[in-house]
């Protein structure tokens, strides 16, 4: 029974990308896909909300889409570390707009570390997602690639960010071997993200442990 009620509500996820709340990035990944037949691009979870988004969350490379469909922090256990931290701060789903550094994946063949070219090519969809949300004001770049597209957004794009007061902070990746270490590390790791979320939402007036 458990297995039937997790699949139906998988269903309701998928058949409501194209509400109102989220359709526009929906309508994006589209686009992004067919410039790109050959390979597939994760939709955003309905759960995330154009108009009301205020901070960008945005992820390095993750390996193979979710079988979801949805972008994902990476593996069940980043998931789990990020829903922990905005649970800690009282930050809600309609708040954040998850995005892949590279939004492709080619079906069957994990991405490896990304390459310069692939970064680059991340740049014009994130304008584009940016667009899209004007009510955000900050973006968190988790992991080394993210913290390369971060710094690529700012040269191309620095009048822009400046005059919506946009903040930018770098973390470590929350998946696979880049959050490999000892507990305290982790630990440690953890709170910078949470300091980096914290800090976004005071730029944004969002109230911390406000859900």
């Amino acid at each position: 029974m458990t297995s039937v009620a997790a699949e139906s509500h998988q269903e309701q996820l998928w058949n409501a990308r194209y509400e109102a709340n989220i359709a526009p990035v929906t309508e994006l990944c589209d686009a992004l896909q067919e410039a790109r037949p050959d390979q597939r691009v994760a939709y955003v979870d309905p759960a995330h909300d154009v108009d009301e988004c205020r901070i960008i969350a945005l992820f390095s490379n993750v390996g193979e889409i979710d079988p979801s469909g949805f972008v994902t922090a990476g593996d069940e256990q980043a998931a789990t570390r990020l829903l922990g931290v905005h649970w800690q701060l009282g930050l809600r789903p309609s708040y954040v707009m998850p995005w892949n550094v590279h939004p492709w994946f080619t079906p069957g063949e994990p991405n490896g570390r990304l390459a310069p070219a692939q970064i680059e090519a991340g740049l014009r969809p994130l304008v584009k997602l940016l667009t899209l949300v004007p009510r955000a004001s900050a973006l968190v770049a988790h992991g080394t690639e993210a913290h390369r597209l971060a710094d690529q957004l700012q040269k191309a794009q620095g009048h822009m960010l400046y005059k919506r007061g946009f903040g930018i902070h770098k973390v470590r990746s929350l998946s696979g071997r880049s959050f490999a270490g000892s507990p305290a590390r982790q630990e440690q790791w953890l709170l910078e993200s949470a300091k980096a979320y914290g800090e976004s939402m005071k730029r944004c007036g969002l109230p911390i442990g406000g859900r």
